[in-house]
């Protein structure tokens, strides 16, 4: 029971006596952190969260933007920590199910998944399995389902040794005439269960992903992880774009977290009616389920609908020829409750808005915490931190190939711009939008949060935002997952309430409404203490006209020349350089600078829209080194940062600054890009040349460093020995 006294006695105030078995169940899974955002619902508030071109914003399955005046997107993202790590396969699968059905209730057909990962170190007690089972999970069912995963993130840090974190977020499109809610609202109409029978799988699951794990959470654990079907969720797919399309579902619910409860009270309260389900109607897989189980159980691949009386033939029949369970479980009321029975018995009773929204709001105290910003840098030897930094695993491509290289990324025949750039391209053809194409990306920098959480987290805005201008494209909106420690943790408090401030000034600053999110709190063992700090931020851009991307990204050719465009600055706080290599917290974080940022935005637009540049990349982890690795280790490269824009006191800051508004373009048409830099007001210089040998050779003052293809390809395969 992780309801307090105090909530116990609120309800008991509230119902006008004591509440029954169910009920306490149902309110313990709704009142709990992960469905009632008891912590942060406060803090949420200051998140910048409606435009002209937000339709539906914060508060539905999902958040639906305008793209013109017949289409909208519609975008999710949520988390399936703890249960990946007691069962990594379904816990991942389950996690994309979970968010894809999201998209759907809203109206849309799912077109591109994106997987923020994070885990242990790769030589770490049980991490390889852990990476194995998600990657594998995510990848079986995105598959199955025919919806591409694009793109997403992968890092390793000592702090998700036993807490990884399973981020999911799903984009979808929708004809705006055919947009749902997820709300009843005529008293009269029905309650349809459409999809995969009901079963044990995931009862208590909301309550499960609200606590810390333990030494017992891979045994005892394991029921709260629900067991995914994705050939029922394809089907699922099918029926209700079919539904949606005759015009016959007037509101939708996933049953994701507390199941039944949560859609049917959410319904409720949302359209300002009451709603009553019958449990014996539910059709089982297991016999003998209590209605608290029936009501709580999170088995996958269901959706609760409204519709009206007259259509209910109809939409069973359309369920039963896509092969679908269909059961009439309830009807629409006008009193204002949620009323649970077992045929005529009254198992449950409480008012719908009371159990939806009712939780009252926890403060928790907090403690602020600084790292020193001047710390004392030793000067390394340049080939041994360059071997260190690209044989690290958050700075190899073979690595993160290795992942979605098991995911089908081009099914539906959208995919323009794949996973390994900045952000994927999804072209719109298929809505009738020839000329139109969504950015999708997802970015996060938990060292920087760790040092700074409120300058760290509007890096990850910042870098969200560059890496879709990097294809051409104009930011639509943001979508958060704030992945912490438990908020009973002053210090975890502190980075929660810090971190959200920074989302707020960086969204409000760059004018990008956050449509979205999700939060996920207790992400913490109770021997190794909480993750880092690990606010997720998805940026969804729009691009209009696309004769741009007939050939980019492409493998740039001897004589292109390599610009760097932005400023370099001693700032090595968080970085990848000072802390693994290193092994120091503390330094200064890198700062955003909101009117030169805007400007390499627009710039880099620009440029991606009208120079013939072969590679336009952002620089973030691990610097300049990892970019200039990246984009042109294959082919080779001279390059001389000494011409390097900025302030970098000494040739490892050159390197290994992550400092933010910078970006990296490989052009042959040089001149041209730094006269529209200077136009644009962004410092831009010539680094280099491609030189086509094979051989990056990079001068940075004193440290030269030559490093071949093969050396290359050998230090960013050795992490991949840990899991062949």
């Amino acid at each position: 029971m992780t309801l307090t006294e105090e909530d116990l006695e609120l309800i008991r105030r509230e119902l006008g006596r004591e509440p029954n078995e169910t009920e306490l169940a149902m309110f313990e899974n709704l009142w709990s952190e992960h469905c009632a955002y008891r912590s942060t619902r406060r803090l949420l508030r200051q998140l910048p969260t409606e435009a002209d071109h937000v339709l539906v914003g914060p508060g539905d399955d999902a958040a639906v933007v305008a793209i013109d005046d017949e289409w909208a997107l519609v975008v999710g993202i949520e988390s399936h920590n703890h249960p990946s790590y007691v069962d990594p396969y379904n816990g991942a699968a389950t996690g994309v199910g979970g968010i894809v059905r999201d998209v759907l209730s809203m109206g849309a057909f799912p077109i591109a998944l994106l997987d923020p990962l994070r885990f242990g170190p790769l030589d770490a007690e049980r991490v390889p399995y852990l990476v194995d089972g998600v990657v594998r999970g995510i990848s079986d069912y995105g598959n199955r389902i025919g919806v591409p995963t694009v793109g997403g993130e992968l890092e390793f840090d000592p702090s998700y040794a036993r807490n990884p974190l399973v981020n999911v977020m799903c984009v979808g499109v929708v004809r705006r005439d055919e947009i749902v809610r997820g709300r009843a609202e005529e008293p009269g109409d029905v309650l349809v269960l459409i999809g995969a029978r009901t079963g044990r799988d995931g009862i208590g699951g909301a309550a499960f992903a609200s606590e810390e794990l333990d030494e017992s959470s891979e045994e005892e654990d394991r029921p709260a992880v629900q067991i995914g079907d994705p050939f029922t969720e394809r089907l699922l797919i099918l029926a209700l774009r079919e539904l949606v399309r005759r015009g016959l579902v007037k509101g939708c619910k996933d049953l994701g977290a507390a199941g039944l409860t949560c859609a049917a009270a959410e319904m409720a309260a949302d359209g300002g009616v009451g709603v009553e389900v019958d449990v014996s109607r539910v059709p089982l897989r297991e016999e003998g389920m209590e209605p608290w189980e029936i009501m709580l159980s999170e088995s996958q691949e269901r959706m609760l609908i409204v519709t009206s009386p007259e259509d209910v033939d109809e939409v069973l029949e359309v369920c039963e020829r896509y092969g679908l369970e269909a059961a009439v479980v309830g009807r629409v009321t006008d009193d204002g409750y949620l009323t649970v029975r077992d045929g005529e018995e009254l198992v449950a009773r409480v008012p719908a808005k009371f159990l939806a929204d009712g939780a009252p709001t926890l403060e928790w105290e907090e403690e602020p915490y600084s790292y020193p910003e001047d710390v004392d840098v030793p000067e390394p030897d340049p080939e041994d931190a360059a071997r260190a930094i690209l044989s690290s695993p958050n700075a190899s491509p073979l690595l993160r190939e290795w992942v979605y290289r098991q995911y089908d990324h081009g099914v539906q025949g959208r995919t323009l711009v794949g996973p390994g750039h900045d952000a994927a391209v999804l072209w719109l053809q298929h809505e009738g939008l020839e000329d139109r194409a969504l950015a999708l990306t997802t970015d996060s920098n938990p060292r920087h949060v760790l040092i700074d959480p409120k300058a760290g987290t509007e890096g990850c805005v910042a870098e969200a935002l560059r890496n879709i201008a990097t294809v051409g494209a104009r930011p639509l909106c943001l979508v958060d997952c704030l992945n912490f420690g438990s908020p009973e943790n002053p210090r975890v408090y502190y980075q929660l309430r810090r971190s959200i401030e920074g989302l707020a000034e960086a969204a409000r600053r760059f004018d990008v409404p956050v449509v979205g999110g999700n939060v996920s709190l207790y992400n913490e063992h109770e021997e190794d203490g909480p993750v880092n700090p690990t606010p997720v931020v998805g940026a969804v851009g729009l691009i209009e006209g696309l004769e741009h991307l007939e050939d980019f990204p492409r493998t740039p050719e001897e004589g292109e020349s390599i610009v760097l465009l932005g400023e370099t600055r001693p700032e090595l706080g968080g970085s990848l350089y000072l802390i693994e290599y290193h092994e120091i917290k503390g330094g200064k974080v890198p700062r955003v600078r909101y009117r030169e940022e805007r400007r390499l935005h627009r710039l880099l637009r620009r440029l991606a829209r009208g120079a013939r540049a072969s590679a336009i990349r952002d620089v973030s982890t691990g610097g300049l080194l990892v970019v200039l690795a990246e984009t042109l280790g294959e082919v080779g490269a001279e390059v001389d940062l000494s011409r390097a824009p900025g302030r970098a006191p000494r040739w490892d800051y050159l390197l290994f600054s992550e400092s933010h508004g910078r970006a990296l373009v490989v052009t042959d048409e040089p001149d041209r890009v730094l006269e529209e830099s200077r136009e644009a007001g962004v410092p831009a210089e010539v680094v280099g040349e491609v030189t086509g040998d094979g051989v990056l050779r990079v001068e940075a003052g004193p440290a030269r460093l030559e490093v071949s293809r093969e050396t290359l390809e050998a230090w960013w395969r050795e992490p991949l020995k840990h899991l062949e």
